[in-house]
């Protein structure tokens, strides 16, 4: 059985990484060619590490189940990325970004893990500068940066409202270049469907072309997973609808323990539901916070326009209720509290189910040209979506689900309990604990790919040097490939009455009325009752049009959603288990007295790793001690 070694380097936790990094195995380059990586996913921590890896001379293989690498989801994050460059000289460091990102994740999080990352984020910066990555400057000419939640300096650095499609494209023009140098092989519409183990090492996967339908075997010294996180286990996220925990729960049932599986993201500032008809959901950059002011009405079921309601007659309740912070705290921290506003009767729009993110004090201070300047094409998806003119009348917004903080258990060195086996980016659960603050996702993403990882799979690699390729035809391979086409097989032959889609949000729906924003025992305990019935349902009456053996995107989905439906045991597994809240894990049974989020230290001072023991057999728990000895526990603060 696999055991939980974190591997965090001695010394001071200033020190670690560069001691880590002088110290650390080497493979010459002589060497890397004969060696060979698999990455699946082509994001930013993806092409990052691909790219990085093949500059250094390593062999790589990149899967991603789109049409190119320029479709995955890391295009959609829109406000920007941190760094601690300290350009707007109001006292930011290296410390002040671990500090911050540590207390908004709420005490859950490892400290190696988030210093190192604050430290690498400067250079992350200058990468992408070199690459052309075009940053908003300010007049001087010097990078611009804007405030995002839960901190007090400006270290945001932004491309208007586009940041992540910039920054991907960076990323992207560095990978194409060593595909160009034919040091990376690039799978476009493959599906990663199982991972391949010999001797206890991570040695392949088994992908599914998605436009023939035909099984592939693939060898690898090493594997990458950088596959994203699960938001869609919900149905309803912001997330990309092909966003998915296929890769990632293949490799979790090969041994790869799974951390804090509850730990998902309420991003407060999303456009409200509309309908039944809906399947994803758009969000509005938390960058929109820095000018825009969040309020309801103070009269219960006001049904006046926004416009027509006396500035007196609102209630500014983030100002009021966080005055130190205001409308940037963070947020878990504003998502409970507009949602509480909601259910007290202040909802605006239609539904009821809708705060006001306001401009016009920001329009009336400096001009609708500048405001346009800033968030123009954001302010223009808003309008196309409702129809609605935010220059005129505020946005309308509620919470929705966006990021998982939980992920693939790694530890410092992003290698899983597997060996030969990493993970980065979102679908590991390394720095961000129960709450991620805005404009770290990227952050994390490039620090992985382009910083982190081409140091530590070496210390790895540089002990496979004489390890030759293995051919696919091990059994090995042809064991895994049977499994997939077996799973394949037994999807297509049921036959049901059911769509894929309509399983999925009748999942979503128990997710999120249960596991969602607030959770409790109770519900949690009827959760996992309907989710086994919604299973067993699933494979008897789902059904499943075309072929297996052409492009199929309904049995893609079907494979994706089966795998869901026992992640969604696991998080509320996870969840019942801990007994606590802390970021946005928010049990109704602890709270403080004005309804924060009120943590355990005594008890759940861990990070939760499962391990699969087999189906219909409980995970079995592991428990990783989190050890804080540079920052003091304390409750969280915004105010």
């Amino acid at each position: 059985m696999a055991q939980l070694d974190s591997k965090i380097p001695e010394g001071e936790l200033a020190d670690k990484w560069t001691q880590y990094r002088s110290t650390v195995k080497l493979v010459n380059p002589a060497n890397k060619r004969h060696l060979e990586v698999i990455v699946v996913g082509s994001g930013l921590a993806g092409a990052s590490a691909a790219a990085s890896l093949a500059e250094l001379g390593y062999k790589v293989k990149v899967f991603c189940f789109q049409d190119s690498p320029r479709r995955a989801h890391s295009i959609a994050a829109q406000g920007g990325i941190n760094a601690a460059k300290n350009y707007a000289n109001d006292g930011d460091s290296t410390f002040r970004l671990f500090y911050d990102t540590i207390k908004g994740g709420d005490f859950r999080s490892r400290e190696a893990n988030v210093y190192r990352l604050a430290e690498v984020s400067a250079n992350i910066i200058d990468q992408c500068v070199a690459q052309g990555v075009p940053f908003a400057r300010e007049y001087g000419g010097l990078l611009d940066t804007r405030s995002f939640g839960g901190v007090q300096v400006s270290r945001t650095f932004y491309a208007r409202g586009q940041t992540g499609q910039q920054l991907l494209l960076g990323a992207y023009s560095a990978l194409s270049r060593q595909i160009g140098k034919k040091q990376v092989t690039m799978y476009s519409r493959h599906e990663m469907l199982e991972l391949v183990m010999i001797d206890g090492k991570a040695r392949g996967i088994i992908a599914r072309d998605l436009i023939t339908g035909k099984l592939e075997r693939h060898f690898g010294h090493a594997v990458v997973l950088a596959s994203g996180g699960y938001g869609n286990v919900f149905y309803l996220s912001t997330n990309a609808m092909g966003c998915n925990v296929t890769a990632n729960w293949k490799a979790h049932k090969k041994g790869a323990f799974f951390g804090n599986p509850c730990f998902t993201q309420i991003h407060p500032t999303c456009i409200p539901i509309s309908g039944d008809h809906q399947s994803k959901l758009t969000l509005m950059s938390e960058s929109l916070r820095n000018d825009g002011r969040v309020w309801v009405p103070k009269k219960k079921d006001d049904t006046r326009k926004a416009v027509d309601i006396p500035e007196g007659e609102r209630d500014y309740f983030l100002e009021r209720r966080y005055p130190a912070f205001g409308n940037l705290v963070p947020r878990d921290v504003a998502s409970r509290a507009i949602k509480e506003r909601c259910d007290a009767g202040y909802g605006v729009g239609t539904s009821k189910q809708a705060a006001y993110l306001d401009f016009a004090d920001v329009i009336k201070r400096t001009s609708e040209d500048l405001v346009s300047a800033k968030y123009g094409n954001l302010f223009e998806m808003y309008e196309k979506i409702t129809g609605e003119n935010p220059y005129k009348e505020p946005m309308r917004i509620y919470p929705a689900i966006h990021y998982t903080m939980g992920g693939i258990w790694v530890d410092y060195n992003l290698m899983t309990t597997v060996q030969g086996l990493y993970a980065l980016g979102e679908c590991n659960f390394s720095d961000h604990g129960a709450n991620r603050l805005g404009a770290s996702a990227l952050m994390q993403g490039l620090a992985d790919g382009y910083f982190v990882l081409p140091y530590t799979i070496g210390e790895y690699l540089s002990g496979e040097i004489a390890t030759k390729a293995i051919p696919t035809d091990h059994p090995a391979f042809a064991e895994a490939e049977k499994s997939v086409r077996e799973n394949i097989e037994k999807l297509m032959s049921i036959g049901g009455k059911q769509s894929v889609e309509h399983l999925h949000k009748r999942l979503g729906k128990i997710m999120w009325n249960n596991c969602g924003m607030a959770r409790n025992e109770k519900g949690l305990i009827e959760a996992k009752a309907a989710i086994r019935s919604l299973r067993e349902e699933f494979w008897k009456d789902v059904r499943i049009l075309g072929k297996a053996d052409e492009f199929n995107p309904d049995l893609e989905k079907a494979g994706r959603v089966a795998d869901f439906m026992e992640l969604g045991e696991l998080m509320i597994d996870d969840a019942l288990n801990r007994k606590e809240s802390c970021g946005g894990h928010f049990r109704e049974e602890s709270q403080t007295e004005e309804g924060e989020a009120k943590r355990d230290d005594s008890n759940f001072a861990y990070v939760a790793a499962w391990e699969y023991k087999g189906k219909d057999t409980p995970s079995q728990l592991h428990k990783e001690e989190l050890k804080f000895d540079t920052v003091h526990l304390a409750q969280r603060s915004y105010k």
